[in-house]
């Protein structure tokens, strides 16, 4: 019996690795081994900075939280923590936004914790 070999699915998933890999510097763009590798560290670095990605955007928000609150004389801290005593329902993206683009909404939303 002949040996079957299926080179429609071997091409297939060669062809997609090296779709991935399009863009990338030397041999890593166009020798399937090379590619291979690549594809498969890229995949896991952006695996990873989906989770950071998040963490870093939390700390964006924070810090501009921070600089807004100490224009009207409070820290983060204290800010947050009046904010939830007095049931705001805002989170830290609505809150950044407004201290960044809407300093006057901003500040009274300060004025009504203070």
């Amino acid at each position: 019996m002949p040996r079957s070999v299926n080179s429609v699915a071997s091409r297939k998933r060669r062809k997609k690795i090296l779709k991935a890999a399009k863009g990338y510097f030397g041999r890593r763009k166009n020798v399937y081994t090379v590619a291979k590798n690549a594809v498969e560290k890229a995949m896991s670095y952006a695996y990873r900075d989906r989770k950071n990605n998040k963490r870093n955007f939390r700390s964006l928000w924070i810090q501009r939280i921070n600089a807004g609150a100490r224009q009207h004389g409070m820290s983060y801290s204290q800010f947050m923590g009046k904010v939830k005593a007095n049931n705001i329902d805002l989170n830290r993206k609505v809150l950044a936004d407004l201290a960044m683009n809407n300093p006057e909404a901003f500040k009274a939303i300060v004025d009504k914790v203070k």
